[in-house]
């Protein structure tokens, strides 16, 4: 009872001599503190918005500019060729302001305009030298003089130690592409997975579509262009996300796994505790803006940062037709799950952030605690893993008044959320293969109520110290997360680290408040109604057959010294392997980033192209190895080619996609637009890029290595594959699929991506890599033990 008294500011009491007033100046401490850190935080906002606001330019070149004109006055010049003498004419006339004083007050009116055009001209010009992406283009070591020239402009334009979103108002719009070039861009790649008879019917389709309704849709299309920053972004989230009804479980979030080979520390309240401050600290600097904005890799080109915006205090809310993202300003404490008890768990304290050890201390409190879950607790947040519509109305019914609906506000209103499982994940034991592949699906979909899927992420941590999280998709893209995840994990081990005996460094604070335990009252009708949302979800779970596999000693490196780019070798390395398994190919999906544009998300690289199924078919059918390399190089330079085109705004499938859009909005049906949007995505891959090398010590800490993470299959019969490429020497790759589907196994097809990618690096390369050495090496690794 003593914390629910300390929070309790006052009290008072009615007695026959008037009002006792009683106050807790603990309370008002608190209350004042917290008041404080608030209006800090809303100054630091308001400061970054005015130094975003005028970049290039900086705010002390107002200054600069004022000093500038008012010395030049003084020289009997007038750089304003009469306009200062315009504005002291419409000044009002006061008999306080003498003429010099009025002449002082005209040169500053016209200095701060003079300003403004110039920044105004500034942020124009580099936008149209970001709009330019010649550079692109360009055979990797071969720059032109224009491209140099460029990139010289670009960096005089660009200004100095610019914040996170200081980039925003400078970058290019997405541009339209003509009907015309993406039904010829969606024919040329609709050929090689069609017979001839297929291919004249929709090119009959799409020539029609073209001339006709096409022409009509794209006017509308251009309308939005102009109007809005980025045509395809809000409706791609509303449309592709926010409206599925199906469960986003498996279906739509994504997951991040823990270094692969160490686990920094055994105890888990201590790896929470380095693990949640860390995402403090990573949300303080986004809040101030003082994350580096992310560039293309070796250039100084930005890429769009409005992602990052909701990566903290944000949550999926579900409706009957449709869900929407909701979004704090800001939160002080994380809700956590264990043990079927849901926590609220304060972060801040006194004004100030909790150390590691004293967040350790909080988690540990949880742990200890004997309390069961209330009846229906323990697997609410199945609902977040059942179909929407049945979690929108139960929400509405169940969750929108009382207890539950402050319980269920505190969720939703937490900076992210926390899983403490009781489970011991990880590449470990005598079976590290197969516990690999349990520990993704756990992260992909635990037990199907101990993670909110709802959440913008979920942050979880094993008994045996192993970590991970699972991310909602609509907010943002995996790359967003992927950097968060990043800084997360190298924070942990090299800035904060470890006491001897595993604990977290520092000291607890003895006034620090328990966790506080939520409350429900959880009927036996919405009890049916979890139950049922559960044997939804754990059924989807239970069909999901993943496997995750490094390969080691083979990597980025050895591909390189092909000279061919290691994504367009990986993905002809899935084809040929899709080839093997299935003995067709299968039109498949590769995530592009078009972040060059404001606002921008991803497009699709349609990576089966008629190259890679005639080298494949070239390999397959025994032709001599100079032929076999020569139509690799031209599948392999097709494919870059067409993972540029996407890039900049050249893709296919989100033009398409916006132009079925307009054509739902106006009634019109187009047979050529129905039939290319129920394409089935058989195989669907996504390469996880590492964006912040520095923080990593491949050399001195090669252990250290991030395994990336992975996502479900999108298709029944198909499936998905994520990659990510470590360092000069590893590649891990994360498989997917449906034990319901007797065509596709993730074990099967992992096997033949080994098989595929060592095939080609020896017909490129007379050295070939000796995958079971590495195996065993990593097997007997110092992180194994401990691990075991």
């Amino acid at each position: 009872m003593a914390e629910a008294h300390q929070a309790v500011a006052f009290q008072f009491t009615i007695t026959p001599e008037g009002i006792d007033l009683q106050l807790s100046h603990e309370a008002l401490k608190q209350v004042y503190l917290s008041g404080f850190r608030s209006w800090k935080k809303r100054v630091t906002r308001l400061k970054n918005s005015v130094i975003t606001g005028v970049y290039p330019a900086s705010p002390s070149s107002w200054l600069f500019v004022v000093i500038a004109i008012l010395a030049t006055m003084y020289t009997r010049s007038d750089p304003s060729m009469g306009l200062i003498a315009k504005i002291q004419e419409h000044l009002p006339v006061s008999d306080s302001l003498s003429i010099q004083c009025r002449t002082v007050v005209s040169a500053v009116l016209f200095s701060t305009l003079l300003w403004f055009s110039l920044i105004f001209t500034m942020r124009l010009c580099l936008k149209q030298l970001l709009s330019y992406h010649g550079w692109m283009f360009e055979q990797h070591g071969k720059v032109s003089n224009t491209t140099k020239i460029w990139g010289a402009m670009v960096r005089i334009f660009s200004g100095r130690q610019p914040l996170l979103y200081s980039y925003q108002g400078s970058l290019p719009n997405l541009p339209v592409p003509a009907v015309k070039d993406t039904v010829d861009r969606f024919l040329e790649s609709a050929r090689p997975l069609m017979s001839d008879s297929e291919y004249e019917r929709i090119t009959t389709l799409a020539k029609e579509f073209e001339s006709g309704l096409g022409n009509r849709l794209q006017w509308y299309l251009k309308l939005k262009a102009m109007w809005a920053s980025n045509y395809v972004s809000d409706w791609w989230e509303e449309y592709i996300y926010l409206r599925g009804r199906s469960p986003i479980m498996v279906n739509s979030n994504y997951y991040g796994m823990d270094f692969l080979y160490v686990t920094p520390t055994p105890i888990q309240a201590a790896r929470a505790g380095n693990t949640l401050h860390a995402c403090l600290l990573y949300r303080r600097k986004l809040n101030r803006e003082e994350i580096k904005p992310s560039r293309v890799p070796g250039l100084n080109i930005p890429l769009c940062a409005a992602q990052c915006e909701r990566i903290f205090n944000t949550t999926r809310i579900p409706g009957e037709e449709t869900d929407y993202l909701t979004h704090w300003q800001d939160s002080e404490y994380v809700a956590v799950f264990h043990r079927g008890r849901f926590f609220r768990l304060w972060l801040y304290h006194a004004g100030r952030m909790l150390s590691p050890r004293e967040i350790e201390h909080q988690v540990q409190r949880i742990l200890d605690d004997p309390s069961p879950p209330a009846p229906g607790e323990a697997k609410l947040a199945a609902l977040t893993a059942g179909d929407r519509i049945h979690w929108a109305q139960a929400r509405k019914e169940f969750f929108s008044s009382g207890v539950n609906k402050r319980s269920l506000d505190c969720i939703e209103k937490a900076a992210f959320f926390v899983a403490l499982d009781d489970d011991e994940q990880g590449m470990m034991g005598d079976d590290p293969a197969g516990n690999l592949d349990r520990y993704a699906k756990s992260l992909l979909h635990g037990k199907c109520y101990d993670r909110w899927f709802d959440k913008s992420f979920t942050v979880v941590v094993y008994k045996n110290g192993k970590n991970g999280l699972n991310a909602e998709h609509s907010w943002a893209d995996a790359p967003i997360m992927a950097h968060v995840w990043e800084y997360v994990m190298t924070t942990d081990c090299f800035q904060l680290g470890y006491n001897e005996e595993g604990h977290c460094k520092g000291e607890v604070a003895s006034s620090l408040p328990q966790p506080t335990r939520l409350t429900w009252d959880i009927p036996v009708q919405c009890q049916e109604r979890v139950e049922q949302s559960l044997a939804v979800a754990q059924a989807l779970a239970d069909d999901i057959d993943f496997h995750v596999f490094p390969i080691q000693e083979f990597g980025k490196g050895a591909i390189k010294k092909c000279k061919i780019s290691p994504d367009a070798f990986i993905q002809i390395a899935l084809q040929l392997a899709y080839y093997r398994n299935r003995g067709t190919f299968s039109l498949t999906y590769e995530a592009s980033m078009t972040r060059l544009f404001r606002e921008g998300r991803t497009e699709t690289v349609r990576s089966c192209t008629s190259e890679s199924c005639a080298f494949v078919r070239a390999l397959e059918g025994g032709e001599s190895k100079e032929v076999c390399r020569r139509l690799f190089r031209t599948a392999s330079e097709k494919h870059q080619h067409m993972y540029r085109m996407a890039m900049t705004g050249g893709g296919i499938d989100r033009h398409l996609f916006c132009l079925y859009i307009v054509s739902k909005y106006l009634g019109e049906e187009s047979p050529f637009l129905k039939e290319v949007l129920s394409e089935t995505w058989r195989l669907s891959t996504s390469q996880t890029p590492l964006q912040q090398v520095e923080l990593f010590d491949f050399v001195n800490h090669p252990d250290y290595t991030t395994c990336g993470g992975g996502f479900g299959p999108v298709a029944d019969d198909g499936y998905g594959v994520s990659y990510i490429i470590i360092g000069e020497h590893m590649i891990n790759f994360h498989i997917s699929s449906k034990h319901s589907c007797p065509q596709t196994d993730s074990h099967k097809f992992g096997a033949y991506i080994r098989k595929a990618l060592v095939d080609l690096l020896e017909l490129l390369s007379p050295e070939k890599p000796d995958l079971s050495k590495a195996e065993q090496n990593h097997s007997k690794s110092p992180q194994s033990k401990k691990d075991l």
